[in-house]
């Protein structure tokens, strides 16, 4: 399946977020939904990490995955099923491939075109049910890759997609939320400390149903993680949650984008991270668009980073666009700092050693978002790698 939202003949510019305009050559896209969009990586110019969505990145550490040759054959899988959780392969001709959305970027477009079939992970029945589908030995090969999620209508479940070992993959993830449907999806990077892993999620969600998306990352030499989340028909809700913790050159980013375009929609986003270690770096940019069709919303997303130690940064971008006045309510925050003197202080003066003080702190405002997993033997293992982190602290 191939899609593109503007001509494919268009000036390199217009690929890169410019339109023509009555002024003069050309001006920047003002709407997050407006930027084009593709399949086909030839679409796209060449990445030089001056573009909007690249600016942030370290776009030659991995030249080979948004303009090299990539090995589209099926991932090796590890699969913990249940009862009315289903994952087989699918023909990329498969109708469900496409609905949730389109790259905007080049990597995305490279693995949409140069994936050979697709993962799906197909959701049915009404009781709660956990499966876990974990990528492995992938080794140094460049690879795309492709999943698809999909939540039948009034379906419960939660699907976790994880990745180990060494890895150069680049891939998109749709999730089809159905009618009425409750779905809960978990990507966890655990990879190699060298190990590059780019990704964009695609999240359509029906008729009050309801995702909970949570991205937690901590392995891997660059992990970027985008999930885009479409509130497309009324009631429709989502949860995006966020835990990274950023250690030595290590750069951990996440670019989140909520769509409202339906009556009656809610959106909560929050992303928390910690970052220690001499070029340690973080990237969050959150996009929020309330479309003018969006009535009765309710949206809010924050981002909150605790600094470790000296020679790291971490980039926090909230974005808000508002087409429509009539809206229950709307905001976004950001914060990075470093430890609270006072709860140290609190701590140390009841005979807790400075050190130990230190990752009391971080574990309490990290383990927040761990904790709203709801699969207690997921929560002990993230747990346990945060405290094997946090030794190093």
């Amino acid at each position: 399946m191939t899609v593109a939202t503007q001509s494919t003949a268009m000036p390199t510019a217009a690929q890169h977020g410019l339109v023509a305009h009555s002024d003069g050559p050309v001006v920047p896209v003002q709407t997050r939904s407006e930027r084009f969009r593709s399949t086909e990586v030839a679409d796209f110019a060449p990445v030089t990490g001056r573009e909007h969505e690249w600016k942030l990145s370290p776009v030659a550490a991995f030249a080979d995955l948004t303009s090299g040759e990539l090995d589209g054959a099926r991932l090796e899988l590890d699969t913990n099923g249940a009862d009315g959780i289903a994952v087989e392969w699918i023909a990329r001709d498969d109708a469900r491939i496409g609905t949730a959305g389109t790259p905007e970027e080049r990597a995305s477009a490279n693995a949409w075109t140069n994936f050979g079939e697709a993962l799906l992970v197909r959701v049915t029945g009404e009781d709660a049910k956990v499966a876990t589908v974990t990528r492995t030995g992938l080794g140094s090969t460049p690879r795309a890759a492709h999943t698809v999620i999909e939540a039948a209508p009034n379906s419960r479940g939660l699907v976790v997609l994880g990745g180990t070992g060494e890895a150069r993959l680049t891939e998109n993830v749709e999730i089809l939320v159905g009618a009425g449907a409750n779905l809960t999806v978990v990507s966890v990077q655990e990879w190699d400390d060298d190990a590059v892993h780019l990704a964009s999620h695609f999240a359509r969600i029906g008729r009050d149903a309801k995702l909970k998306h949570i991205v937690v990352s901590l392995g891997g030499k660059v992990v970027r993680v985008n999930p885009s989340t479409h509130l497309a028909e009324q009631g429709g809700d989502v949860e995006a949650l966020g835990l990274y913790f950023s250690d030595a050159g290590q750069h951990l980013e996440q670019q989140v984008y909520v769509h409202h375009d339906a009556p009656n929609t809610r959106s909560r986003v929050t992303y928390k991270g910690a970052l220690q270690g001499e070029g340690a770096r973080s990237v969050w940019i959150g996009d929020v668009l309330i479309g003018n069709a969006a009535v009765g919303t309710d949206s809010y997303e924050q981002n909150r980073n605790l600094v470790l130690s000296d020679g790291t940064r971490a980039d926090s971008i909230p974005n808000l666009e508002i087409e429509t006045g009539d809206i229950e309510g709307a905001g976004h925050a950001s914060a990075t700092g470093r430890f609270d003197d006072e709860q140290l202080f609190y701590l140390m003066a009841r005979g807790i050693t400075e050190e130990e003080a230190r990752r009391l702190v971080v574990r309490g405002f990290l383990t927040e978002i761990v904790q709203q997993i709801g699969v207690a033997e997921l929560e002990e293992r993230l747990t346990a790698a945060l405290e094997a982190e946090l030794q190093g602290a």
